[in-house]
């Protein structure tokens, strides 16, 4: 069993058995059928995930890590806010007639802002003081910027991250306002470690911890049989992390310059419902 998987099973054991359910207020998302989509959750979920130990991810069932991969560069790479740009149909449903998905995700990373240095936006300025300023505590991105909240065809979930050197060692923080457990948990935790390997690697760092923290930690009414099931897998061990090791720019990394190595998961072959 990976430590994903652990960690995985606890937070999922944690939320059924004391989590809090929400079926006496009204909710946003809804089915397909148009029935509120109603969740137990837990406030306040914090995971520690140490990179340069094992990859996270799960063997319990497969993350699709390479869709994940293509939707990580498309925020952090291309800087785009456009599903025409991404190798996926998993943003369809947030999309106008045009593609977009208003200002949010990679538009906010994409922004330039001014600073003492020179023009950056904010994935350049993370790469910049990485290089030149690894001593600043100041070394984040964020999505939340409720001055476009109201162009947002969805408010950005995973919405900042942190990163911090401790001598050769890049360590960052994930802070997410929602996460849907059983669809995007472990999604997220996937794109976010690549991308800390990346930062490091261009950087001349080493991968140190991901830590994860979730402010609303829940699952869906219509999941709670599917995660059931899963509580009763063992999984497998955490599969090997390989990355291109001639990549030194950022913006030269592509899905190709990873793999894993022995990614063993057990099969899971029930459709799960998402919630819109």
């Amino acid at each position: 069993m990976s430590r994903a998987d652990e960690l995985f099973i606890q937070n999922c054991r944690d939320i059924l058995e004391n989590g809090v359910w929400d079926t006496d207020l009204p909710v946003r998302p809804r089915w397909e059928d148009g029935t509120p989509a109603h969740t137990v959750k837990k406030f306040g979920i914090v995971n520690r995930y140490d990179l340069s130990a094992e990859f996270p991810i799960l063997t319990l069932r497969r993350t699709y890590w390479k869709t994940a991969v293509d939707e990580l560069l498309w925020i952090w790479q291309k800087k785009s806010n456009n599903i025409r740009d991404l190798n996926a149909r998993i943003w369809d449903q947030w999309a106008d007639e045009t593609g977009s998905i208003g200002k949010a995700y990679g538009y906010q990373l994409g922004v330039k802002h001014q600073y003492p240095e020179g023009e950056f936006d904010q994935v350049d300025r993370v790469l910049y003081d990485l290089k030149h300023n690894p001593a600043s505590r100041r070394i984040l991105t964020s999505l939340y910027n409720f001055q476009d909240l109201h162009e947002m065809r969805l408010y950005p979930c995973a919405y900042s991250m942190t990163f911090n050197v401790s001598g050769n060692t890049l360590n960052a923080i994930l802070n997410q306002r929602s996460q849907d457990m059983l669809t995007a948990n472990n999604w997220n935790v996937t794109q976010y470690a690549v991308l800390v390997h990346m930062m490091a690697q261009v950087s001349g760092l080493r991968a140190g911890e991901l830590v994860h923290v979730i402010a609303d930690a829940h699952i869906y009414d219509r999941h709670v049989p599917l995660v059931e099931e899963l509580l009763r897998r063992t999984g497998a061990p955490a599969p090997r992390f390989v990355m291109d090791p001639d990549v030194t720019d950022f913006y030269r990394f592509t899905r190709d310059s990873f793999r894993l190595e022995g990614y063993a998961p057990t099969e899971f072959t029930a459709k799960i419902p998402v919630a819109i």
